[in-house]
């Protein structure tokens, strides 16, 4: 049994397979039938038999959850939920609404662990990826030398088109009498799950992607210097980035590429480059993660959300950039600038004098075609500055 006990101020989800009622505990079973009002979706609502007040999720929900349990307030409600109420599930959402305190669950297997049970798969070694609600261009960054993947809310055809040689099982109504598990993506049931085994190909995500990645006009941080400042950036879990000048975007698409809970802002003033910026953050995986902030720095940086890390790319000599980017960072975030020309550089050396930090300069020469021969041509020698801000 639950180690508290239901009253009208705590919200009891309980997990509920393909299987419903048949395949419920009977803990599961008591916590549904000691309520006076269910909620659910309409799917999951018919599964259950009992005279109730009975309450179908409205669309959208999210905006409209914090009323609807209002309206029922000082009652006994029960939640119903698909598998793991925990589990990318609604138990989660009425956490973070109500708090740990006010939220009892009872969870049934996930989808997860069903299909790895169908599988064979190791559930610790497969990777799940959420797309309900979201983009499938947020596959691209997991899409690894045959990694195993479950996803979820995934349309089948659109995961084929970006992922042509993968292998990819539908699994469907897992649990439940109607479960079939086979491989035509055109007759997949509404209730599934996908499991990919991904082929040979893949970007990686460590930082230094190749140039030609990205689409660009050839304001990009070329791929050595970005690897370097990516490094002295430091990327953290769910840290936020400003990308001053962003150009190409390539710096803010690689510091989110390296964790789904990292975010950036990409401030760029030239309006066919910030839209260059959304192309490249969709193509490379991360499109809800980079946002577009279009105006000239150090304007357009009024009112953003204050970041743990600041790359300035471009506009270092506008007066203000490096001031307010400083001001805004957090204690413990860290500030990298680049320069290519004597009146960027003379800006950073007069920076990192009031400030300290490290200078680097990087001379980077690729190898190319002269007459029958190979020869080195080298780009334009780049000064780099990263600095800590250790407090207010």
């Amino acid at each position: 049994m639950s180690a508290r006990t239901t009253t009208g101020d705590v919200i009891t989800v309980v997990g509920l397979g393909a299987d419903g009622w048949d395949g419920l505990t009977g803990h599961a079973r008591h916590e549904i039938t000691s309520a006076e009002v269910l909620m659910g979706s309409a799917r999951q609502l018919d599964l259950v038999p009992g005279g109730f007040t009975r309450v179908a999720w409205p669309s959208p929900l999210l905006p409209a959850l914090p009323d609807l349990l209002a309206a029922h307030a000082g009652r006994r409600v029960c939640v119903l939920a698909s598998g793991d109420p925990l589990f990318h599930g609604i138990g989660a959402t009425l956490v973070r609404l109500l708090g740990a305190d006010r939220v009892a669950v009872v969870p049934h297997p996930s989808s997860a662990s069903l299909a790895c049970a169908r599988l064979g798969w190791a559930l610790d070694r497969t990777e799940v990826v959420s797309l309900v609600g979201r983009p499938t261009s947020l596959l691209v960054p997991h899409l690894q030398p045959r990694r195993r993947l479950l996803l979820l809310g995934a349309d089948p055809r659109a995961v084929a088109e970006l992922a042509p040689d993968a292998r990819i099982t539908v699994l469907e109504q897992l649990g439940g009498p109607d479960e079939r598990v086979h491989h035509d993506l055109d007759a997949a049931d509404p209730l599934h799950v996908l499991a990919v085994e991904c082929g040979p190909g893949g970007l990686s995500r460590a930082p230094g992607l190749p140039d030609d990645a990205f689409e660009h006009d050839g304001q990009i941080t070329k791929r050595e210097v970005r690897a370097v400042s990516l490094a002295l950036l430091g990327p953290r879990v769910g840290e936020l980035l400003w990308d001053v000048g962003a150009g190409a975007g390539s710096i803010a698409v690689e510091w989110c590429r390296t964790h789904p809970a990292c975010r950036a802002l990409a401030v760029e003033k030239h309006p066919e480059r910030a839209a260059r910026v959304t192309r490249n953050a969709t193509a490379l995986g991360v499109p809800t993660a980079v946002r577009v902030v279009e105006g000239a720095s150090p304007d357009a940086l009024d009112g953003l959300e204050r970041p743990d890390a600041v790359f300035v790319g471009g506009g270092v000599t506008a007066p203000g950039v490096v001031e307010r980017c400083w001001a805004a960072l957090k204690p413990g975030g860290r500030l990298v600038a680049n320069a290519v020309t004597i009146e960027s550089e003379a800006v950073l050396a007069r920076w990192h004098a009031e400030l300290g930090g490290a200078l680097t300069r990087l001379s980077v020469s690729r190898a190319a075609p002269v007459g029958g021969f190979t020869g080195w041509r080298p780009h334009m020698p780049v000064t780099v500055w990263a600095v800590t801000k250790e407090n207010e």
